[in-house]
């Protein structure tokens, strides 16, 4: 019988242990942290606040590097960002406030040198029109609600059509059914695209097959949304909360 090999994850993160430091102390965000992400997943680290599933999400993004273990993308180990993963940060002042709606996607794509002229401006249109603000492409952050800002970040992250996109509480400013909607487009769009999400609340994550519950910075259990639902677990306590 000839065996097939598994595929090889395209993000694998392996024993890391993720610090830093506060005016008071050091901190130590995760220890030991163990678990892969698979090309086009849909995955979800979920944990109460600090519990370190930002920081691992910004390690993964290339903006913290690990104490202990290593994180690789493609097999080659995370050293510093790129534009094959893209992060949308969880804080709503993440735009540049000189910029409008569409030169805040356009900013992404050309610095990158990604895309330029005509092809860029085309892509950066369609994905503001993906999030609903086709009619803020002329906007300015500073007239926009955080829940706009955050879809704006989105368009922008989505632009890049990335190979990954790290997206931390990335519905937070949403209500849910503009959430669920705006997640069903957003995976429509990039079906080939790994989507890593950090939340800290389990409403609404039936739409997602794989989710890492960690707590004090360690991963204390892992399934799907019913598995997890089904047995007595930090997963179900959270549910609760």
């Amino acid at each position: 019988m000839t065996l097939v090999a598994s595929p090889a994850p395209l993000l694998d993160v392996r024993g890391v242990t993720l610090q830093y430091k506060t005016r008071e102390r050091l901190v130590t965000a995760t220890y030991r942290v163990d678990f892969q992400v698979h090309r086009s997943d849909r995955f979800v680290l979920l944990g109460p606040s600090g519990c370190g599933k930002s920081t691992l999400l910004k390690a993964a993004g290339g903006y913290l590097a690990p104490v202990e273990g290593e994180m690789r993308l493609g097999g080659e180990v995370i050293r510093r960002p790129g534009p094959d993963r893209m992060m949308v940060f969880q804080e709503f002042d993440q735009l540049l406030p000189w910029k409008t709606v569409k030169q805040n996607v356009l900013f992404a794509l050309t610095a990158s040198g990604l895309l330029t002229g005509r092809a860029a401006e085309e892509r950066a249109c369609h994905y503001i029109e993906m999030v609903g603000l086709g009619t803020f492409a002329d906007a300015y952050p500073h007239t926009l609600s955080g829940g706009m800002k955050q879809r704006v970040a989105i368009a922008r992250g989505m632009a890049m059509e990335p190979t990954i996109l790290l997206m931390d509480e990335p519905f937070a400013a949403l209500d849910a059914k503009s959430a669920e909607e705006l997640w069903q487009h957003m995976t429509k769009e990039l079906p080939d695209t790994a989507f890593v999400l950090v939340s800290h609340h389990p409403s609404g994550l039936g739409l997602v097959p794989r989710i890492v519950v960690l707590k004090d910075g360690a991963i204390v259990e892992e399934g799907s949304p019913a598995h997890l639902a089904s047995i007595n677990s930090e997963y179900a306590r959270l549910c609760r909360s």
